[in-house]
């Protein structure tokens, strides 16, 4: 079994896991499949590789829980990830809406050696270009503060501090409307029954689905930008 297709692996259980709602969950087969795009009796046949090399707690109709061992890795190939896309933005001039594909594959192709010296290259980011916390050296993930969008109460000062659905149209529609992370936003008003939010940025105001503001993460104001 390929090195890339493992770490793919435990980079999608592992995000999947933060999304779970109780400790105890285990995520499901059926959604790895779907998050990698690949049949479910594969992810089957992986499932019990993992189980194999400790970096998974797999029990079958049940679901699956990380270990320690698969979670530090699976932060490994996260922090050199996130780094990957701050290194294309910063330094190569690359947009937001196409770092994320060159990363996937690079990813897979940087040393620890190679990866410290990245990140020192790039003065210790905490952050992605999407608001994504980047993973320590020791395997620690910063703390993840905010609310979604969607889930905030008018009237209201923000800032926009990340971004969860990281395809490039998204992106670049939210680059059109100015929600990117480091904006700072009103929220003007909210429509009753899952209706339209009015959001000002700047001195524009735009009108944005809840489905959308639910995908974008943001933090009360507190000081002048």
């Amino acid at each position: 079994m390929s090195t890339i297709s493992i770490e793919n692996y435990l980079k999608a259980i592992f995000k999947l896991e933060q999304q779970l709602r109780e400790v105890d969950d285990r995520v499901k087969s059926k959604d790895i499949a779907l998050a990698l795009e690949i049949a479910q009796p594969s992810v089957t046949s992986m499932l019990k590789t993992l189980s194999g090399q400790s970096m998974i707690d797999y029990i079958p109709y049940q679901g699956v829980r990380m270990t320690d061992e698969g979670r530090r890795a699976a932060l490994e190939v996260i922090r050199r990830h996130r780094l990957v896309e701050v290194f294309l933005i910063e330094k190569l001039g690359l947009s937001w809406d196409e770092v994320h594909q060159e990363a996937e594959a690079l990813e897979h192709a940087m040393s620890a050696k190679v990866t410290n010296r990245l990140e020192e290259f790039l003065g210790y980011p905490t952050h992605d270009p999407h608001g994504d916390p980047i993973p320590s050296r020791e395997g620690v993930l910063p703390e993840v503060i905010g609310q979604a969008l969607a889930l905030c109460e008018p009237p209201g000062t923000y800032d926009v501090s990340r971004v969860l659905d990281q395809s490039p149209e998204f992106l670049r529609y939210l680059d059109d409307l100015g929600l990117v992370p480091g904006a700072r936003i009103t929220l003007v008003s909210v429509e009753p029954f899952d209706g339209p939010m009015e959001v000002s940025v700047g001195d524009r105001a735009v009108h944005i689905s809840r489905s959308l503001a639910r995908r974008v993460v943001v933090e009360a104001a507190t000081s002048a930008l």
